[in-house]
């Protein structure tokens, strides 16, 4: 079923896409007569929000070889809501395959996403992708760009299991890389391993870069309410895609901008998810380089300050016991941050037009072992510290709800090492 517009707040004529299509002029002609000749007609388009929809799928990233599907779940949102949508595809991160680190093309990304909106006849944009570095250099190109625009995670991989072990993607490899040079673990369950620790599409499992990134875009208000956690292969994951489509088109209407929702109480909002999630150390570069894409102001310092007055509650690896699935079947993000209220600026606005505050109101923990309350958290601060001295006259950070505490203070001898192959050497 179709559903009904709502009614606009902008006129057809306010539409950005109308200088490319609506003119009686040679130029206009010329684009309509191109539209035309890939098959679509004046009923498709005429006075219709144009929906880019900057696709990350590629068949050489494992965290996003389903979003063909999902990009097609959300052009059926659009088509639903009376829009118009057109795919487009943009430079895919994949962390695991792409050398020497994906971290070289970030930026890259965001200025592609940038251009990509800017030179075209675009309205409104879904951002589609998940893998570390995707999620930021994808919310910075809009940012810059600053039409409307909404992100659609490309959620996390299922659980992953070895015999009666369950297997974190983003952790586990490493222990049991360590007993396989230890000698401990025989090639045969070696291999057993590398058949079962990617269990499905998606990201990894664990509150890696990605899932921490897809929580605190939840936080910052860019994704709808309890996205951020529904696993990728699940149906409503792809209820999700229609919904995202769907929610972009009242969005253009309504003309609610990245500058409307990325204020500093946002990202304050952000830094506390961060910290209550014990989220990955690489949250904090990203964060920073949003913020001033946003001219906001953020420092390492804001992030120091909150994480001292706030308790890690999310029993997640690498800091906890469970996955990114429990989570979400526990009541995901937003079970979480009500737990928290009082630390966070409930009156922040997010993409649904709501406020954070009623979009946490009632949600309720149905796992109490994966989202802990307060009075019993994780750790009771200390998702991320920064720490400053001789090695690091500028700061550098700490995750130390993921460590053993005794190795917050150790004395020994120093190894250098001249370059990474020597270390690799030496220690493998």
């Amino acid at each position: 079923m179709t559903s009904q517009p709502s009614p606009p707040n902008r006129r057809v004529d306010e539409l950005r896409s109308q200088r490319w299509f609506k003119p009686d002029d040679l130029r206009s002609f010329g684009h309509r007569a191109r539209l035309k000749g890939m098959g679509w007609s004046d009923e498709d388009y005429r006075d219709k929000p144009v929906i880019a929809i900057l696709n990350t799928w590629s068949d050489l990233n494992t965290c996003h070889s389903h979003l063909r599907e999902r990009a097609a779940e959300i052009k059926r949102g659009v088509w639903q809501a009376g829009g118009f949508p057109v795919e487009v595809p943009v430079m895919s991160l994949g962390e695991m395959l792409m050398k020497p680190t994906t971290m070289l093309y970030r930026n890259l990304l965001a200025m592609e996403a940038e251009e990509v909106i800017r030179c075209h006849p675009i309205d409104g944009v879904v951002l589609v992708g998940g893998c570390d570095k995707t999620v930021p250099a994808l919310l910075m190109g809009a940012i810059s760009a600053n039409v409307p625009a909404i992100f659609f995670p490309a959620g996390p991989m299922l659980n992953a299991k070895w015999r009666d072990q369950t297997l974190g993607s983003g952790s586990d490899v490493w222990k049991y890389w360590a007993e396989r040079c230890a000698g401990n673990l025989c090639d045969g369950h070696w291999n057993e391993i590398e058949n079962s620790i990617a269990r499905s599409p998606g990201v990894c499992m664990t509150m890696g870069t990605a899932s921490t990134m897809a929580s605190i875009t939840e936080a910052l208000g860019m994704i709808l309410p309890g996205g951020s956690s529904i696993p990728a292969v699940l149906s409503e994951h792809s209820r999700l895609a229609a919904a995202t489509g769907r929610r972009i088109v009242e969005m253009v209407w309504e003309d609610l901008k990245p500058s409307d929702i990325l204020t500093r109480d946002a990202f304050e909002n952000g830094i506390v998810t961060d910290m209550a999630i014990s989220g990955s150390t690489n949250a904090i570069v990203h964060l920073l380089a949003l913020a001033r894409r946003a001219g906001v102001s953020l420092n390492m310092q804001d992030f120091d300050d909150f994480s001292r007055s706030t308790p890690v509650i999310a029993n997640i690896r690498p800091s906890g016991k469970y996955l990114m699935e429990d989570f979400f079947n526990a009541g995901g993000l937003r079970a979480l941050l009500n737990q928290i209220p009082d630390l966070l600026h409930l009156d922040a606005i997010a993409v649904n037009g709501k406020t954070l505050g009623e979009n946490i109101q009632g949600a309720e923990i149905h796992d109490a072992d994966v989202i802990l309350t307060r009075e019993q958290p994780l750790a009771k601060s200390g998702g991320t510290f920064v720490l400053r001295g001789n090695l690091a006259p500028n700061g550098c950070v700490i995750k130390p709800a993921a460590a053993d505490p005794k190795l917050l203070k150790h004395r020994g001898q120093a190894v250098v090492f001249r370059d990474y192959n020597d270390m690799h050497a030496r220690l493998n």
